[in-house]
């Protein structure tokens, strides 16, 4: 069975979550990315009680080192499946191919959002697997950027039972090559809630049986989050595993951490070896590094746990719904 983690300051008594993490981050980050979720839903927990369970895609390619840590720690898709669940949270992968459809998780991950459709109270999909599940329920077609989405940016908030409480304007980083058209979006009956005149559509949603939540931003994101990117991306050029030098997150570094990110940049196109990549100014980046965002991510998933107690409430939790499913075969 999958490790099972609890929320701090959980008492017997009180309203229980069971939300499933579905991690398909880089090897890199697996371990970041159950840290940075787990921390977020311990802060939004508040008097409930949370257990979050990890899975993620098979077909993604990985390590031994991660490998190991999945097979320890992680749930197979047979657990999945048969867990009582009210929530999954599905994070993006490292694209292999432009098109979705021809990535080796593909028909895994859309038998995952029917599923998660049909049975659990809520879902969410972040980055990536927002794009995939646009394009899955609705046929809408992520769009290439001419560079790449890159920084923490200023967003509007719209009314909302997610957004309650959010700071206004609210920041999100973002790191992403494609995009989502908003009247696309709105056209298929998603309601967008927060947006920004330099990222565009941030997140938004649609209740269809159960409630979808997309994100393209990472309010998971911790302070280093996109600097380590950055740092990843450059080693690549570096090395010669990519073509172009990375673009610079923006609205992140001080104007001496961007002037030393600059020079280095510089001297990395002019002459690009491996052993350059020690001298990354990476200390210096991150003095003063913040995560800003950290307040309103705690606050949005307080609101989308509180959404799933009152959807229990009102008897549409997960049991509810195999029982009319039960009901239904039987007649």
């Amino acid at each position: 069975m999958p490790l099972t983690e609890l929320t701090e300051g959980n008492a017997a008594g009180r309203a229980q979550v069971e939300i499933a993490l579905i991690n398909n981050m880089p090897d890199s980050a697996l371990e970041t990315t159950e840290t940075q979720f787990r921390g977020l839903l311990e802060r939004a927990a508040g008097d409930m009680n949370v257990r979050l369970r990890y899975f993620s895609l098979p077909e993604v390619a990985r390590g031994e080192q991660a490998r190991r840590r999945i097979a320890d720690r992680y749930g197979t898709l047979r657990d999945l499946w048969s867990s009582d669940l009210d929530a999954v949270i599905v994070t993006g992968a490292e694209p292999r191919t432009s098109d979705l459809t021809q990535e080796a998780y593909w028909k895994t991950l859309t038998a995952i959002m029917d599923w998660a459709k049909s049975e659990l109270v809520s879902s969410v999909w972040s980055c990536l697997a927002a794009h995939a599940a646009a394009l899955h329920f609705d046929g809408i077609a992520r769009q290439p950027l001419a560079e790449k989405c890159c920084g923490v940016f200023a967003h509007d908030v719209a009314a909302h039972r997610l957004t309650r409480g959010l700071n206004v304007p609210q920041r999100t980083p973002h790191s992403r090559w494609n995009a989502l058209p908003r009247t696309a979006l709105e056209a298929s009956g998603y309601r967008v809630l927060t947006h920004s005149p330099a990222a565009g559509v941030n997140l938004f949603v649609k209740d269809d049986r159960g409630l979808l939540v997309c994100w393209q931003g990472h309010p998971e994101y911790d302070e280093l989050s996109l600097l380590k990117e950055y740092q990843r991306d450059m080693q690549r050029f570096l090395r010669k595993e990519r073509a172009t030098y990375p673009i610079m997150p923006s609205g992140c570094f001080s104007e001496r951490a961007t002037a030393r990110l600059k020079e280095f940049e510089t001297r990395a196109r002019s002459a690009p070896r491996e052993d350059l990549a020690s001298e990354f100014p990476f200390e210096i980046a991150s003095r003063g590094l913040e995560n800003e965002w950290r307040i309103s991510a705690v606050q949005f998933y307080r609101n989308w746990l509180r959404a799933m107690v009152d959807a229990r409430s009102r008897g549409a939790g997960p049991e509810a719904r195999h029982a009319a499913a039960a009901r239904s075969r039987e007649r």
